[in-house]
């Protein structure tokens, strides 16, 4: 795992946690919009980062990971901490663990629900090569193919498919829904997901307020999954900064 800093230390801390098969360069448009304000850490997470081999490891490892690297250097303490498909289920397995303390916790669309077993094998090998036709087909099969993603999630998951391939998409399919969310720790937690994803989301959403029936759920018209962040940014940043004028 990697953490990139980004901002002036004294200031709100921010962590921002990416989705499986995209690195942390995801952020670098919402990170424009608030490093003058934040200190942001911008996570890479193992199996998807740039420019080094690695190996998805588990959702726990990677939210231990993270955990050990607030209690070293932001003493056991963050503001803000948003996350996006499999960053929001590692923030929520932070928030389970409960070693650390976050003020406000967003998660994007989080995975919170095991899938069905017998269906975990062929989505997780669906989805490797789901991403594997990003990295490698162009032209009509893209378009043909991927017609429903949108081209900046694309390039971003052709950044990393060299540096931990399916594998990486596979192993981390995997652990992500084989996993359900017992228990949740936080004094003001989010939940964001898009209509066109409300299929897949919305159980998600149902669960978390069965364990932590204050959290906020905010629905998106029109949004598909992760599409808040990458085409509207300005969004994200507007509710993160609406949270510390509560402050």
């Amino acid at each position: 795992m990697t953490f990139n800093t980004y901002g002036k230390k004294e200031n709100p801390s921010l962590l921002l946690i990416p989705g499986l098969g995209v690195s942390y360069e995801i952020f670098l448009p919402l990170i424009e919009l608030l490093k003058d304000q934040y200190y942001i850490v911008a996570v890479g997470i193992d199996g998807f980062l740039l420019g080094q081999q690695s190996e998805f490891t588990s959702v726990d490892d990677q939210a231990a990971k993270a955990a050990g690297y607030v209690q070293k250097n932001l003493g056991g303490h963050l503001d803000f901490a948003y996350g996006l498909s499999l960053g929001g289920k590692i923030l929520s397995r932070i928030l389970e663990r409960n070693e650390i303390v976050i003020d406000h916790a967003i998660m994007d669309a989080a995975p919170l629900l095991p899938l069905p077993k017998w269906s975990v094998d062929p989505l997780r090998y669906y989805q490797s090569f789901n991403v594997w036709t990003c990295y490698h087909w162009t032209g009509f099969w893209k378009w043909a193919f991927h017609s429903h993603y949108f081209d900046v999630l694309l390039e971003e998951c052709k950044k990393v498919w060299p540096y931990g391939k399916g594998k990486a998409v596979r192993d981390g399919y995997k652990d992500v829904y084989t996993h359900k969310l017992e228990s949740i720790h936080g004094a003001d937690i989010h939940f964001l997901y898009g209509t066109k994803e409300a299929f897949v989301a919305k159980p998600q959403a149902d669960h978390l307020l069965k364990l932590c029936p204050q959290a906020h759920v905010e629905v998106f018209p029109g949004m598909n999954h992760g599409q808040l962040l990458i085409d509207h940014p300005e969004d994200i940043a507007r509710s993160i900064n609406k949270l510390s004028d509560n402050q």
